[in-house]
């Protein structure tokens, strides 16, 4: 029997799908996956190029991409072993852009088996208040809520913290124009304004929450009762996960929340890539995405899980409340210089925040530091 070694990301989504069903993918097909996990923090900002020496299968976030482009070329090229056809099929059914979010420079470098972007969630028991809107509506809830036991929060860990500041700016139009600029400067000041303005009425530990830690609180306190923007998981909005359902739905905005979600890739060093690519195309394939993978804990990447009424059953309603946002989801740059700039954008921002300091010197720094990201050749 062929092993292969996989890395994925420490949570039950990441990791539980993956193992559940490697007992399974062996029996039938003969090639069996062991995985081992890293941290979200790893998963995010990390550099991959490492774990493609160790291992032969790597879950990765999309904006990590750009690192296949580079000299010492880590990922395998998927299209060079894997027909175009069923590649075509993948796109036609990919969760709002996560399969194209793994295509750069004219190859497919992963299969997007997880799907997910920014969404709003709350405990349905905790209050009986519509789905805000708009920023405004979410700041009279945040206020409103301050008269209670329960709060607002929103995750401002420093990848949340950039992620959200581009989730607001692409909700108005705000990112990439020009190609040089990260965001206009009129649009990036009102998003640092809108999530000042948050920090006022949300939970004291939102500053130290990334959206694991959130909803772990979430899920098992009665004092927060709402937030507007995070990476969704469904999970939490299943029955029995923890003591307390999430319900997950709309951000308030039309379109711009940030994709996030999980691509497999495989390593250029991998001794059996088309093994690698088969078992990529079967996790990733309809059937299996709206089965099994949503059985074992998993957030496909594939709409006709979003689309299946049992999937959507099984998670809460999860699905049918969010599809429409990973629909609109916005892209992160995929340059080879982001991953490093995303951690010290997330940084620079948390830190502005927390300290109250300049908006309009944080917003130059940040444009500054994203145009010397785009000239990086290695990470």
């Amino acid at each position: 029997m062929i092993t292969l070694r996989g890395i994925t990301w420490d949570h039950p989504r990441g990791r539980q799908p993956l193992e559940e069903t490697a007992d399974f993918y062996a029996d039938r097909f003969g090639v069996r996956v062991e995985w081992s996990a890293r941290s979200l923090k790893d998963f995010g900002d990390a550099p991959i190029d490492a774990l493609a020496e160790r291992y032969d299968i790597i879950i990765l976030d999309h904006p990590h991409v750009g690192i296949a482009l580079t000299g010492r070329r880590p990922l395998l090229p998927l299209d060079t072993y894997i027909d175009p056809a069923d590649l075509q099929t993948l796109a036609g059914q990919s969760a709002g852009p996560s399969h194209e979010s793994y295509m750069l420079a004219g190859h497919q470098w992963a299969l997007g088996n997880d799907g997910a972007m920014q969404a709003g969630s709350r405990r349905t028991d905790l209050g009986s208040f519509d789905w805000p809107g708009d920023w405004e509506s979410v700041m009279a809830l945040g206020t409103e809520l301050t008269k209670g036991v329960s709060r607002l929060a929103i995750p401002l860990a420093p990848t949340d913290a950039v992620c959200s500041f581009i989730s607001l700016c692409a909700g108005r139009d705000g990112m990439n124009e020009p190609a040089r600029c990260f965001v206009k400067h009129d649009v990036g000041l009102w998003a640092l304004g809108v999530l000042q303005r948050l920090l006022e009425v949300c939970h004291p530990q939102s500053p130290h929450w990334n959206p694991i830690a959130m909803y772990e609180h979430m899920s098992t306190h009665d004092d927060v009762a709402y937030c507007p923007l995070a990476f969704c998981y469904t999970n939490y909005s299943r029955t029995g996960f923890r003591p307390r359902q999430i319900a997950f739905g709309p951000v308030p905005q039309p379109r711009g929340s940030v994709l996030g979600g999980a691509g497999l890739g495989v390593s250029a060093r991998c001794r059996h890539p088309r093994e690698a690519c088969n078992y990529g195309l079967w996790l990733c394939s309809a059937a299996v995405q709206r089965g099994l993978y949503v059985r074992h804990g998993g957030q496909p990447g594939n709409i006709e899980a979003w689309r299946d009424d049992a999937a959507d059953e099984v998670t809460g309603g999860f699905f049918s409340g969010t599809r429409q946002v990973i629909e609109n989801a916005f892209v992160r740059p995929r340059h080879v210089g982001w991953p490093a700039f995303q951690e010290w954008a997330g940084n620079t921002i948390r830190s502005t925040l927390l300290s109250r300091s300049d908006h309009a010197a944080c917003l130059r720094a940040v444009e500054s530091r994203y145009q010397q990201s785009l000239d990086a050749v290695e990470p």
